[in-house]
């Protein structure tokens, strides 16, 4: 048995969405069996008894239980408990809420005579960051994903890409976003894995990368007895539509990588649809660069997200 080779038998983040997705569609009432995990030292609000563990029943008071002061390993109060108990901590301190997640036109770099870091330290901190983005595009715990139950079940993408955002490689970064109907099912943003030589290309290898997880959400929705063609999946990018529906490779469009190339075939099978979004509109424009107060709010609202006071 090899000890060091480990496997977590978990549906995909996105299989969960889609469930709900079509929970909230048929007015389903989903019931939800959890297992109880993690935070010993959130204060609790509410009074709470557990029975005495073994090794240490009282022998006196055999028939009694605890009563808790703080948040138990594995109590379902216990990350709200904690998330208090921290941020209290942080106002306290001279630590000041922000509008929006990030300062916009930040641009990273590295820090040449910087400490290295514990490299596990570090993965497990981005490991939390990314199970927080799972239910959180936008990193802010009292935000929710609303799911509306009469807003249809239309398959629909949104794909936007920011060309050599990265300074150090010049990279571009993408995202893009998938909706059934107005319920956000599905988000990425990613730094693509080749440097474009222009926004077409960038904007082109962005909406191939889309249309991947269009296809898989396809594949799964027939399950659901769900059968769709001509996905409608928009972008901002005139040029990119041009190059995506044309059959033809042109000495512009023969350097890029052949797997970016799919999108062509699905779109003469009719599988997907290509429009154009004005810039306002690409809702997958959250993913891409950090942007201003109003802006980030109304992409938001768009998303669907909502606060959970409301």
């Amino acid at each position: 048995i090899d000890y060091d080779e480990t496997f977590a038998p978990v549906a995909r983040i996105e299989v969960i969405r889609l469930f709900l997705a079509y929970a909230a569609h048929k007015d389903f009432t989903v019931y939800q069996m959890d297992v109880k995990t993690v935070f010993l030292n959130g204060i609790l609000e509410k009074e709470v008894y557990v029975g005495q563990p073994p090794g240490f029943v009282s022998k006196q008071y055999p028939d009694h239980v605890y009563a808790l002061d703080k948040a138990l390993y594995g109590m379902k109060q216990a990350p709200r408990a904690w998330y208090d108990v921290l941020s209290k901590f942080l106002i306290d301190s001279g630590f000041q809420k922000v509008h929006t997640p990030l300062v916009e036109q930040v641009k990273l770099k590295l820090d040449l005579v910087g400490k290295p870091v514990d490299h596990t330290d570090y993965r497990s901190m981005i490991g939390s960051l990314m199970y927080v983005t799972s239910s959180r595009p936008d990193i802010m715990f009292a935000t929710c994903l609303w799911y509306l139950k009469d807003s249809g079940f239309d398959l629909t993408a949104y794909s936007d890409a920011d060309h050599a955002r990265c300074h150090l490689d010049r990279k571009s970064t993408y995202g893009s976003v998938q909706f059934l109907g107005e319920k956000l099912v599905c988000w990425s943003p990613k730094k693509q894995n080749c440097v474009s030589i222009s926004t077409t290309e960038s904007e082109y290898v962005a909406v191939s990368s889309c249309y991947a997880q269009v296809l898989w959400m396809r594949i799964q929705l027939t399950d659901y007895g769900f059968f769709y063609d001509k996905v409608p999946i928009y972008y901002d990018s005139n040029s990119a539509i041009a190059i995506s529906c044309s059959p033809v490779q042109h000495t512009r469009t023969k350097h890029i990588d052949v797997r970016y190339h799919f999108i062509k075939d699905h779109g003469e099978k009719g599988t997907i649809e290509l429009y154009f979004i004005g810039t306002e509109y690409q809702l997958a424009d959250l993913f891409t660069k950090s942007l201003p107060e109003a802006r980030f709010k109304f992409l938001v609202e768009k998303l669907g997200m909502m606060s959970r006071e409301t």
